[in-house]
């Protein structure tokens, strides 16, 4: 009888310390020197000790000349253009409105995203600095009662209007409150905390996660589901390297009951901890290969942040602001044409609009994993504080995010994003003239981009998101991948042991360790405004063409072939190296002086398609992914590729299904999509963490300018540059 008595007390203390534990891991941000000194009501680090209120009801406004200052102050924030996000007060705002209403205030409620509600695009595209701001309203996802809602506040009139959430499948978003209390939910079982200890971890070791079910079938309807799968994380901060392998707990995430408990791996054992910590502090010795590197700016960045959120820099500038699904959203982005002083619009709105990840293991403890990164765990809210130095270089600018918790409360989480000048010694142009002309001739010109970037961590997996803006009129966006790999367990120690028919559905990295195939597809929303908003999209085709008898000593040529785009049936696009095409975005009333139409191109990079099967049920949920370009009529309402309520979704609200209605697309205000994608078979390499891959797609200038933009910039000169002194010379 003790002995159970005493076992009752280790589980009990072994569920408090664990929900101590994941309660300060899903906290936004770590407190830093100056958010304690400096602290407000939006942090969930403050105390009445230490919570002060702000002196200065002006709102600081970066200075030109001081571009890498980081505010951490929030309190006395305002807005200063139509699309800025919402401040504390107008969070706190919100947050009063929906306490006092009818829906909410006698029944236990979570606010699952609280954003800004844009204003029309009409009135965006009106607005002008100094003009009053259209009303100021939010966009509120809630759940209450088991019912989810879809709410505009408005934050002038406190009215409240409920809109009709479309008839289709699907939760919201998880809280971070959802993530962080239902990881310890198993620990109220006791079959659960009997089957860990057999599989030798102790409660006091343990880290779980919480693992999205995707949707199979109509067993799991009418309840909010999640799985939670656990580690070992004895001996190592890296507990994905030592999972507990076939062991799945099914639990209602507004319960908190554990539904299910399936154990399939008792026979496979725990990974060992050696050689899977990646901080620098637990290594026995570190191997500097190059000396560091910093770019000096003796006159300063070149780029400016006016009013917090727009950016100007050479010839660009566009509105810049976090967000809780996507990351980041960049809007009214202009080009000043240098030949005629015109700032011309280029694109109305970019933004990650979903990323599908499905994992290629169709064992009991797998076949789930089919991640919707942005719409099940939001990418924003798992968007960590960058490492100045490391994540982004010196003279760089934070900004940080303002999120609402699950009550409504508002918190920052700091140096999300950054902006930064990036010089990787490419070049611009250049060309040198052959000796045989006798012409001296040798021009160059350097490459300085900008760079605006932000990275996700959910869970294992980190995501690095730039856009990146060139003198040139060019948009390159680009992701990299790095992390941990979410691996399996295997009693298999060396590949000798492997029956070649067995399948592995991975690669064996290390001692009981897999690392499952697996693909990631980032699907981006670009509601492209090429000089105005109505637009075309033009597929200029490459076919092969033949020359006639006696024409020519060539048998044959390529010949481009414009197809403009009539339906958006016209504009689904798939990839394929022997049938190239280029993918303009076009104005086809405005044209360059000698009468070509004005437009962007979309140059894809190296990108993967998707091979599930169409009817497979994760292919349906991801059915966005189907081609890598699709191309619809702009509605303010089809911004997630995934849909607005992605979790255990059916995939019946999804850019695919809107796409079948094939409206008419030409000279409209279209938005276009762009998935890129990667396949990823896991490697040695990849133990126990991954060096970055990344790919990247552009956004070409194409007979948008008159002549080469960058033509007149001038070449760096020594005068122009400091001169470092090196430890040592070459």
């Amino acid at each position: 009888m003790e002995g159970k008595n005493l076992l009752r007390y280790l589980f009990f203390f072994s569920a408090i310390v664990l929900l101590v534990y994941f309660t300060l891991l899903s906290l936004p941000y770590p407190p830093s020197k100056a958010e304690l000194l400096d602290c407000t009501t939006s942090s969930p680090w403050c105390t009445s000790k230490n919570r002060i209120q702000s002196k200065n009801p002006e709102n600081p406004i970066t200075k030109p000349n001081d571009p890498t200052r980081h505010r951490q102050r929030h309190t006395a924030d305002v807005p200063h253009h139509p699309l800025d996000p919402l401040t504390l007060t107008e969070f706190n705002r919100v947050k009063k409105i929906i306490q006092s209403h009818e829906l909410f205030k006698d029944s236990v409620y979570a606010l699952h995203s609280v954003v800004l509600e844009e204003p029309e695009k009409k009135a965006v595209l009106k607005w002008k600095k100094g003009d009053p701001l259209p009303a100021r309203r939010a966009a509120v996802i809630a759940r209450a009662s088991g019912v989810s809602y879809a709410l505009t506040v408005d934050l002038g009139t406190g009215e409240v209007t409920r809109h009709e959430t479309n008839p289709h499948s699907g939760y919201p978003t998880m809280t971070l409150e959802d993530m962080s209390s239902v990881i310890w939910a198993p620990l109220a079982s006791a079959d659960f905390n009997r089957t860990v200890i057999e599989r030798g971890v102790d409660l006091i070791d343990l880290a779980c996660l919480p693992i999205s079910t995707g949707w199979f079938g109509m067993a799991e309807e009418g309840r909010r589901l999640i799985k939670i799968q656990c580690y070992s994380m004895k001996d190592t901060a890296n507990f994905y390297m030592r999972p507990i392998e076939g062991l799945t707990v099914v639990v209602d995430l507004d319960t908190k009951e554990v539904v299910k408990i399936t154990d399939n791996g008792k026979n496979i054992p725990i990974p060992k901890a050696d050689n899977t910590d990646y901080r620098f502090s637990v290594q026995n010795s570190y191997q500097r290969l190059v000396n560091p590197i910093s770019i000096e700016q003796p006159n300063g960045p070149s780029f400016t942040i006016e009013d917090d959120h727009l950016v100007k820099w050479a010839n660009w500038e566009f509105h810049l602001k976090p967000d809780p699904r996507a990351g980041v959203i960049i809007s009214r982005v202009m080009v000043r044409d240098l030949s005629s002083g015109d700032v011309r619009s280029v694109m109305y709105q970019g933004l990650t609009s979903e990323l599908f990840v499905p994992y290629m293991d169709p064992s009991d403890a797998w076949y789930f994993k089919t991640y919707m990164d942005a719409g099940e765990y939001g990418f924003g809210l798992q968007a960590m504080p960058l490492d100045p130095l490391n994540d982004c270089p010196r003279n760089a600018y934070y900004m940080d995010g303002v999120f609402a918790a699950a009550d409504g409360t508002p918190y920052v989480r700091s140096s999300m994003v950054c902006v930064f000048e990036s010089y990787a010694g490419d070049i611009g142009w250049r060309h040198s003239e052959s000796p045989i002309t006798g012409m001296e001739i040798r021009e160059a010109r350097p490459k300085v981009t900008l760079v605006v970037r932000m990275a996700a961590s959910v869970a294992n997996y980190d995501y690095i998101v730039d856009w990146e803006f060139q003198p040139d009129g060019l948009i390159r966006i680009k992701v990299g991948l790095s992390g941990i790999l979410m691996v399996k367990g295997t009693p298999y120690v060396n590949m000798n042991q492997v029956n070649q028919q067995e399948s592995l559905y991975g690669t064996l990295l290390s001692e009981n360790v897999i690392g499952v195939i697996h693909d990631h597809y980032i699907t981006f929303y670009l509601d492209m405004d090429v000089d105005g908003t109505d637009n075309s999209f033009v597929n200029v085709h490459l076919q092969r063409e033949y020359t006639s008898p006696k024409e020519s000593s060539r048998m044959s040529y390529l010949k481009a072939v414009r197809n403009v785009a009539k339906t958006e049936k016209d504009a689904k696009i798939k990839l394929k190296l022997n049938e190239p095409s280029e993918f303009h975005v076009v104005n086809p009333s405005k044209t360059t002086r000698v009468g070509n139409p004005v437009g962007y191109k979309v140059v894809p990079g190296a990108t993967a398609a998707n091979l599930l099967d169409l009817n497979d049920p994760p292919q349906k949920r991801g059915a966005f992914t189907n081609n890598q370009i699709w191309v619809t009529p702009y509605n303010k309402s089809e911004q997630w590729a995934g849909g607005l309520f992605v979790s255990q979704s059916h995939g019946d609200d999804t850019l695919e299904v809107w796409s079948q209605r094939d409206e008419p697309i030409e000279n409209k205000d279209i938005v276009l999509w762009y998935t890129l994608g990667f396949h990823h078979i896991p490697c040695q390499e990849d133990f126990p963490i991954m060096p970055t891959v990344s790919s990247s797609f552009d956004l070409k200038p194409v007979n948008f300018f008159e002549s080469n933009p960058i033509l007149r910039i001038p070449p760096n000169v020594d005068k122009d540059l400091p001169i470092c002194k090196a430890a040592a010379s070459a």
